[in-house]
């Protein structure tokens, strides 16, 4: 558990294994519909899906089953400059408050960075708000896990910052 600096404690807990795949699991102190709601708000996506460093627009975002999205993060330092990238894809199932799955692919002409992949979020009610669970699977050769990981923690971090701010 860590302090978020608002005096509420956190509890986020990840695992990587060697399926090319990673889970992270948050505990956000909002109702499990508002968060559900910040992963398909385009304004909210952008704002809280890139990791430290780097900024977000939305294309595109069709948030039903077999529609699409499309955006681009943008690294905003030096350091992350080379990093950013285009990627979208298709929303496969979505499950107003509990769950959404899609696939995930980046835009490239890199063989190492191509495949799609598919995030798995579900959202479950806990007596402190909701505890969101992300599995993406499917990593590119190119993709570190350790390097998704840290993203996806950080974008639960940023997300909560979002919501819970809403709901105060």
């Amino acid at each position: 558990m860590t302090d978020d600096n608002s005096g509420r404690e956190l509890t986020i807990n990840s695992e990587q294994n060697d399926s090319r795949s990673v889970t992270v699991s948050r505990i956000i102190e909002a109702s499990p519909e508002r968060v559900y709601e910040a992963f398909l708000d385009p304004d909210e996506l952008a704002q809280w899906l890139p990791p430290t460093g780097f900024s977000a627009e939305v294309h595109h975002l069709e948030p039903e089953e077999g529609g699409t999205y499309r955006m681009t993060f943008t690294g905003e330092t030096e350091e992350f400059a080379e990093y950013g990238s285009t990627f979208g894809g298709t929303y496969l199932e979505l499950v107003p408050g509990e769950r959404i799955v899609y696939t995930d692919e980046f835009e490239t002409d890199d063989p190492e960075m191509a495949g799609e992949t598919t995030v798995t979020v579900t959202f479950e009610s806990v007596s402190e708000g909701t505890e969101v669970i992300v599995r993406h699977e499917g990593f590119p050769e190119a993709v570190p896990p350790s390097d998704a990981n840290e993203g996806w923690i950080d974008s639960l971090e940023n997300l909560a910052d979002i919501v819970q701010e809403a709901e105060l």
